[in-house]
């Protein structure tokens, strides 16, 4: 491992400076909040930073607060803690749902929310070493090797699909994120931060040079809306979802006013299916409809050699997310 400083900043401001420093002086800057993901990497040598800029110490970012119109997060909250906010379980069950099911125990009580939501991919061959396109090089090996668990929707060049729980929920619950970075403040929704290979092969993300993911802001919805996450993994040491959905329905008795559906583990980015979402809305939902909705679901799915499994996978995940909803309705 090759050695490296540590950088304690003060605040999210004070942490920008000390990147820039640091890039100014012709070294390698990272921040860190829980490290879990960063460690690896580094371990791996996937990254060899010079100086590591430690969140840790940066004090109130980890609160979750009420605001007139919705709730704001800090991006340093571990996901343990915001699985079991009871604000966020009460109100916004899919995002407790999606924190609460990442990686094991151990890994929850030290990774935070925003590095959940800006962590690397986990394919095999770019956490391997190889020269692929996640590594600055010119293929994916994936497109025509082992790609069990890669991309059936959005592909290409990279096939990569995109690790993060809470992230599908965020989408799902059309927040917003909150950047900090050399020219201060700026607000996109979850949806635009989220990038496609197709646009830069190299990246996931919107965030530019010096640029730290800060928090998280979720709106209240109109009405009184449900929500669920359903996860599935190949196995339990393998944390990562092969199929996930995170469902939000606002829903009068049983008929579906509106929804919004996001996929995890089928995308390079969290993968929103508006046609699933059509079919709920203004109708009442049975279970010939959530079939029907996981039917669409995966209307346009692309799948690789060896993972069209994911398909019908994908549709049975959607379908049963939609039902539980209903079915926590009537409760």
């Amino acid at each position: 491992m090759k050695q490296f400083s540590n950088a304690n900043a003060q605040t999210l401001g004070g942490a920008v400076e000390l990147a820039r420093a640091a890039r100014r002086a012709g070294v390698r800057a990272v921040y860190a909040g829980g490290g879990s993901d960063l460690l690896g990497m580094v371990k791996e040598r996937i990254t060899e930073p010079d100086v590591v800029v430690s969140l840790r110490t940066v004090a109130g970012q980890d609160e979750v607060e009420a605001t007139d119109d919705g709730i704001r997060i800090g991006g340093l909250i571990t996901l343990d803690a915001l699985s079991r906010d009871a604000l966020i379980h009460a109100r916004f069950t899919v995002l407790a749902e999606a924190a609460g099911t990442v990686a094991t125990p151990q890994i929850r009580n030290v990774g935070t929310l925003a590095g959940n939501l800006s962590q690397r991919p986990w394919c095999w061959y770019y956490r391997n070493g190889f020269d692929c396109y996640k590594a600055g090089g010119n293929q994916c090996f994936s497109a025509t090797g082992e790609n069990q668990f890669h991309a059936i929707f959005g592909g290409g060049p990279s096939y990569i699909v995109h690790p993060s729980d809470t992230a599908v929920a965020l989408v799902a619950l059309e927040a917003a994120f909150r950047l900090v970075g050399p020219s201060g403040e700026r607000v996109i929704p979850a949806a635009e931060f989220f990038a496609l290979p197709s646009a830069d092969p190299t990246r996931e993300n919107v965030l530019r040079e010096d640029e730290l993911l800060a928090g998280v802001e979720i709106p209240l919805p109109a009405t009184v809306a449900r929500s669920a996450y359903h996860k599935v993994m190949d196995r339990e040491s393998w944390t990562h979802a092969v199929v996930s959905a995170a469902v939000v329905m606002e829903l009068e008795g049983d008929v579906c006013r509106r929804a919004r559906i996001v996929l995890g583990g089928v995308a390079p980015t969290p993968w929103r299916v508006p046609a699933a979402e059509q079919v709920l809305v203004g109708a009442r939902v049975t279970p010939a409809l959530a079939a029907r909705a996981g039917e669409m679901a995966v209307e346009g799915a692309r799948p690789l050699s060896k993972n069209a499994y994911k398909v019908p996978l994908t549709s049975g995940v959607v379908e049963r997310t939609v039902l539980e909803l209903v079915h926590r309705a009537d409760q």
